[in-house]
């Protein structure tokens, strides 16, 4: 164990076990308050330290348990305060979906990354665990016209693989094909195909909902994965959001002419995987969340409790 390890690893034990405040931890240590609260931190992100809550028997705070009842999936709803910006109230939501991942993940478990502006930011907080035989399988594709996506996705993919010691599966086409007939001639390459075998041997999924119009833009909509007039015709078909890069109507739907060419799991496919983690922030993605529980896409929901209550206002 290094000095910095060893600093981590005594200010985490100290705070935590002990109940020292940081300013004693500090003074023991020879450091600023500043640092130990770094310290504090790297002991969090790092899996030194690994905070749980158990909630009390019957104290689920009603949106939670609506949701879980009409919808059966399983819910967490992350309280945020009032007024945050829409980017805090993803990085809370972010934080608890991160923690979530590691507690579902095991050896050998293959996930399934749907990249985007959530997963993102939820692999920031995805807490390294020692677990053997993890694959991080790509979901969908990243290029386009523009970019081949893989410095963006890539970097979600390896920050997940890395906290599990996994190794990542790309998926080397574009994030929608200019017609579904090159889809489908390429659907028939021997190295897609085994991509596509990988979607089928998923045990976790973990996805967001992507909205056509959000203060903290979906990266879909906001990386010239599609023309403003391809998003106008998306909207005038009754499109509410995506996900996967697949959209969905308002009643969960996905007979869009569009998903044609589109190349991530469709609904029918997503369910076919035992676990299935849905993360969303922002009440801007309330709409589109409605739409993906409709389509029973999720077997487990982690959302902010804005947006909850706006889901529920919906109905």
């Amino acid at each position: 164990m290094n000095e910095l390890s060893n600093d981590v690893w005594t200010a985490a034990s100290m705070y935590y076990m002990q109940g020292e405040t940081m300013d004693a931890i500090a003074s023991h240590l020879g450091t600023s308050r500043s640092t130990v609260s770094r310290l504090l931190k790297q002991a969090r992100q790092s899996g030194v330290v690994r905070i749980t809550l158990s909630e009390p028997t019957g104290l689920r705070n009603g949106l939670d348990s609506t949701l879980t009842r009409m919808f059966g999936v399983n819910t967490t709803v992350v309280p945020v305060k009032s007024g945050t910006t829409e980017i805090h109230r993803l990085d809370q939501v972010a934080r608890i979906a991160g923690q979530m991942v590691t507690d579902m993940v095991e050896d050998n478990s293959a996930i399934g990354v749907a990249w985007g502006t959530t997963l993102d930011a939820v692999t920031h907080y995805v807490v390294p665990k020692d677990v053997k035989g993890v694959r991080v399988v790509q979901m969908n594709g990243s290029a386009n016209s523009a970019s081949s996506g893989i410095p963006y996705v890539g970097s979600i993919l390896s920050r997940m693989a890395a906290a599990f010691g996994g190794e990542v599966i790309h998926f080397p086409v574009p994030t929608f094909f200019d017609n579904a007939t090159t889809k489908a001639a390429m659907w028939q390459e021997r190295s897609v195909q085994a991509v596509l075998k990988a979607h089928r041997e998923l045990d976790l999924a973990v996805f967001g909902v992507g909205a056509l119009d959000s203060p903290v833009p979906s990266h879909v909509y906001s990386a010239g994965y599609i023309t403003d007039e391809e998003k106008a015709n998306l909207m005038r078909s009754g499109v509410v959001g995506d996900v996967n890069t697949v959209f969905l109507k308002a009643d969960g739907a996905y007979d869009v002419e569009f998903n044609k060419r589109a190349t991530g799991l469709a609904p029918f496919q997503l369910q076919r995987i035992p676990r299935r983690l849905c993360v969303v922030a922002g009440r801007a993605k309330a709409v589109g969340l409605l739409a993906a529980l409709r389509a029973r896409v999720a077997t487990d929901l982690v959302v902010d409790d804005a947006t909850a209550r706006a889901v529920l206002d919906l109905m």
